[in-house]
């Protein structure tokens, strides 16, 4: 398996969808990182297994397209706004690209390219954000133990107990 592309940000902060070409490779292996077959992904006894394996009891497709998502432009805003969740997020592309940025030990952003194929796993109380590269559209499966929950809490969310304990997980590293 071949490592995800990520990069450094270096320190942009606006709403960017184009590949980063002159940033230092940054490590992306904090993060649960597969390539899997996207073309048989109904079928694929690997996307079964991995969802044994995790309990992923909820799966949807999500389409990001300015034809397909209601609100769209609305709805990248708020992809895009930094965030944390309390599960894991898990996203399996489909077709199309697209950029997860997360924050590092030292609380830069790193940017992983996905591609079709790509599945990711995001830790509980990890900051993030989520972007469209060039072609602005992307078809991705979500998946979740148990029924879905859509809250994102935006930063400063320290005080929760999920982030605390993420990041007495990079301690550790």
């Amino acid at each position: 398996m071949q490592p995800k592309q990520a990069r450094y940000l270096g320190g942009i902060e606006e709403f960017r969808r184009f590949p980063l070409e002159a940033q230092c490779n940054a490590a992306a292996d904090e993060f649960l990182t597969l390539q899997l077959n996207a073309d048989i992904h109904e079928t694929d006894p690997e996307l079964q297994k991995i969802r044994e394996d995790r309990n992923y009891s909820y799966m949807d497709i999500i389409t990001i397209h300015k034809d397909t998502l209601p609100n769209y432009e609305e709805k990248l805003k708020m992809f895009f706004e930094e965030h944390l969740h309390l599960d894991d997020e898990v996203r399996y592309i489909l077709e199309g690209r697209a950029y997860f940025d997360v924050r590092d030990k030292e609380d830069k952003w790193i940017r992983i390219s996905m591609r079709k194929g790509d599945l990711i796993t995001l830790p509980a109380g990890i900051y993030h954000r989520f972007t469209l590269d060039e072609t602005n559209y992307t078809k991705a499966m979500r998946l979740f133990v148990g029924e879905p929950v859509w809250k994102a809490y935006n930063r400063p969310a320290d005080d929760f107990e999920i982030r605390q304990t993420y990041v007495s997980s990079l301690k550790c590293t």
